[in-house]
């Protein structure tokens, strides 16, 4: 799920107390019990990336790398847009000042024609800034400098008309700590092939987010991530952390339900592409998530009817111990079982397999025959992740070293884990919620 300088995975050592050692994160907002000068904080931190205008905090060179994302294969032209979501009955669980919940989502799915509509970037130039500030303290060996991360493209058109065809709806989550944007691939890829793709940040928890305009109780235009260590190290912050991502995403559901009414649920009234609320079929919906996402799929779907399959890429499906050395309790999809198709897709080289294996052999021990279980072999956690094609375009600039890349994603190469991956999910979507 989450992973600092002391290993990857979901039950590693302490990374370091709040403000030392390598967990630290800069600009963080402090967790649960932070006082009011977090928000001060973030706003100051916020005037010094904004300053020099575009929110780039990292000064750039005309030698720094730009990486690229492979290219969805689908025959579909995409479309993309982002909506700002605020959710006022319930306050923020990480920052007592802020009253209301707050989540951002990208929207991807088949376009009608993408002419006069331009790439859009797959990261906000203020959350490219952040980027290489917060990211390597949680990924060991990922440059700090040398890569224009705001360069980097999707194969997605800004604000293009959608297609007015009801397609299936998918939610994506992503790992603990990671933006949404490090699963911009596999979104491509599905809203290529038919379906309409939708990735949540989890502010608070995602590494760093960028909201499209300030607040009373925000002064800052982003949020960084509490996150000093992995929060299995903490069962009562990891209960947060699951327990706030479902809410996030039931709550994201019922604002697609107000879009596909034909209202515009954006917070701050931004206009919507044409026709993307007629594009949505939420009779016919997937959840998908990565680590602590996919925790958060496997769980969600559980305890909310209108999902009807769902993916779970490498997330624990237990509570960690209370106690050191005790077996932490299963989540009720775990227990009890689900009725409705659940994907369990993990890696050989994932650090905490074993750990792992016990809640996800409780979830294959069920007799209704829903679940099913493939591995990816010389891989490793976040091949999942955009970092499949990132990390050996970095190594190959020299910014991260062969080991540091094997322990982000394995040594496989990405000719083959991108496509791998992306037919799993593809095909698990298309045999349970075909898109056509």
């Amino acid at each position: 799920m989450f992973r600092n300088k002391v290993g990857d995975g979901g039950r590693g050592g302490r990374a370091g107390a709040p403000g030392q050692g390598p967990g630290a994160v800069p600009g963080s907002e402090g967790g649960a019990g932070v006082d009011r000068r977090t928000v001060a904080k973030s706003a100051a931190l916020a005037a010094l990336l904004l300053a020099g205008g575009g929110g780039v905090a990292q000064a750039r060179t005309a030698g720094d790398v730009t990486v690229r994302l492979p290219a969805p294969t689908g025959p579909h032209r995409i479309g993309l847009t982002t909506l700002y979501l605020v959710d006022d009955s319930r306050p923020d669980p990480w920052v007592p000042e802020i009253p209301v919940r707050e989540v951002m989502v990208t929207v991807f799915y088949p376009a009608r024609t993408v002419r006069d509509h331009p790439l859009a970037p797959q990261m906000t130039e203020g959350a490219a800034g952040l980027f290489p500030q917060i990211d390597p303290a949680f990924h060991e060996g990922l440059p700090a400098s040398g890569v224009n991360w705001a360069a980097t493209m999707t194969h997605a058109h800004t604000g293009a008309p959608a297609q007015a065809v009801r397609r299936p709806v998918l939610l994506y989550s992503p790992g603990g700590g990671d933006p949404r944007t490090l699963g911009t691939g596999v979104a491509e890829e599905l809203a290529g092939r038919g379906y309409v793709v939708v990735t949540i940040d989890h502010p608070g928890d995602t590494s760093e987010v960028e909201f499209p305009t300030t607040t009373a109780y925000r002064k800052a235009p982003f949020r960084t991530t509490v996150f000093r260590e992995d929060p299995r190290t903490d069962p009562k912050r990891f209960r947060t952390v699951i327990d706030t991502r479902i809410a996030d995403t039931r709550f994201v559901l019922d604002q697609l339900e107000v879009l596909a009414a034909g209202r515009n649920p954006d917070a701050a009234g931004r206009p919507l592409p044409a026709d993307l609320g007629r594009a949505l079929d939420l009779r016919r919906v997937g959840v998908y998530g990565h680590s602590a996402g996919g925790t958060t799929a496997a769980e969600t779907m559980y305890e909310d009817r209108r999902i009807d399959a769902a993916i779970n890429l490498e997330g624990f499906l237990d509570h960690p111990p209370e106690t050191p050395g005790q077996e932490g309790k299963l989540f009720p999809v775990a227990q009890y079982g689900v009725d409705r198709p659940l994907l369990l897709l993990g890696t050989d080289g994932f650090s905490y397999k074993q750990e792992l294996e016990r809640s996800w052999s409780a979830m294959l021990a069920h007799s209704r025959g829903c679940t099913r279980r493939r591995q990816l072999d010389n891989a490793t956690h976040w091949v999942f992740t955009d970092y499949a094609a990132i990390a050996p375009q970095l190594q190959a600039a020299g910014l991260m070293t062969a080991d540091n890349r094997i322990k982000l994603i394995g040594a496989i190469d990405p000719a083959e884990s991108v496509p791998a991956v992306r037919h799993y999910v593809h095909a698990f979507f298309a045999r349970h919620l075909p898109s056509h």
